[in-house]
């Protein structure tokens, strides 16, 4: 095998949705990944495993006369989700599946890696396969290992997600943020127990976790500029045993959203002033704990973004779809932070949602990927201005 063609891909794409793997247990992933990149023409490649961070790939591609390193990354881990889906391929690994398309990421990469291997880039080319995105943001774990220094530093960072509301095969992109930053909230709220009928001798925490989540629902409604985006949602309660016994202790469990790292900032900051509220008001302990981990805002560069949209826009084989910000979250934001870049959307066209049980994107979103991906590089290559 060498340029890998349309059966290849769907061949490819149908074997890693049979056997999906959660975050930083992508060992057979892992093992196929580089197998398949193995058996192309390794005249201009060199492949680099990371011992501190096993599951995750790197390949170089040595351009012919090169002015800048671009990067390309996918991600490769897949989710805790029984698939529903019929399909002769589905998922083999009881409860999990790749509801979120990494198995289409994946492959498309493996389709813009082949064409390089046998057509030598002008640039030098990192492709970057990812563990770990949907938890324990291995963007920002493969970073902190210093994994992208030296040659391996890309000049420019590139990477798609798959989106079920476009059309198989197109391309969606916009300027300025794509993605939320997402953080995760826990808060524990500490009072007394006691005898359902004697409430006088006891601090109820069920009351202070609703008074609290109440509170809550006037950040983004009165505390947020309302032509800028924010979410919190609390998906988690835990509070008591038995119907008649009051309550000690409640946890609550959430998620922050924000299309800027500022309005993050802006709602845990209003958070810990409720809960500073509430625990004088109740005479409770609340404790709060924000993580946000590698899961920052994706904010496309100007200029790069710029000239993606410009390509996609002319070329007759892409259909450019601009699109809105979305309130889902994508580590690749942490990168992006660090290196400048460009995260777009590929079309698949489907009825069910990313991450649910039921997610089958269309195939053959996979060639036209490819083909729009690889273009677009070598487009940017003929461009000798950083």
């Amino acid at each position: 095998m060498t340029l890998l063609n349309k059966e290849d891909l769907i061949h490819i794409r149908r074997h890693l949705h049979e056997y999906p793997e959660l975050a930083m247990h992508e060992f057979k992933t892992h093992d196929y990944l580089l197998e398949t990149i193995q058996s192309m023409n390794q005249d201009h490649l060199e492949v680099r495993e990371i011992p501190e961070l096993p599951t995750a790939l790197l390949v170089y591609v040595a351009g012919a006369n090169p002015q800048r390193t671009i990067g390309y990354r996918t991600d490769i881990d897949a989710l805790p989700v029984t698939e529903q889906t019929g399909l002769p391929f589905s998922s083999k690994i009881s409860g999990i599946m790749h509801a979120c398309g990494h198995d289409i990421h994946m492959t498309v990469a493996l389709g813009v890696l082949s064409w390089f291997s046998e057509h030598q880039p002008s640039d030098n080319l990192i492709f970057f396969f990812q563990p770990a995105e949907e938890s324990e943001n291995g963007g920002k774990v493969a970073y902190e290992l210093e994994v992208f220094e030296g040659k391996w530093r890309p000049d420019e960072f590139y990477g798609l997600h798959d989106n079920p509301g476009l059309p198989a095969g197109a391309i969606g992109c916009r300027m300025g943020t794509l993605f939320a930053g997402t953080t995760e909230v826990n808060v524990d709220l500490i009072g007394k127990s006691g005898h359902a009928a004697y409430p006088q001798n006891a601090n109820d925490m069920v009351v202070a976790a609703a008074e609290f989540i109440d509170q809550v629902q006037t950040i983004v409604s009165r505390s947020v500029n309302p032509i800028e985006g924010g979410v919190i949602t609390f998906g988690k309660l835990e509070a008591g045993t038995i119907r008649n016994v009051i309550a000690g202790n409640a946890r609550i469990e959430g998620t922050i959203r924000g299309l800027t790292q500022k309005m993050i900032e802006h709602i845990v900051g209003r958070l810990k002033m409720v809960a500073n509220g509430v625990a004088t008001s109740y005479g409770a302990e609340v404790n709060i704990d924000f993580n946000q981990g590698g899961y920052l805002p994706v904010e496309n560069n100007d200029d790069l973004t710029k000239r993606f949209i410009d390509f996609a826009k002319q070329d007759p084989d892409t259909q450019f779809v601009e699109t809105e910000p979305a309130m889902t979250g994508e580590d690749f934001g942490y990168l992006l932070s660090k290196i400048p870049g460009t995260m777009f959307w590929l079309g698949v066209d489907d009825d069910s949602q990313l991450h649910s049980a039921t997610f089958n994107p269309k195939e053959s979103s996979i060639e036209k990927g490819v083909e729009s991906i690889t273009k677009f590089l070598e487009y940017r290559m003929k461009n000798e201005t950083n």
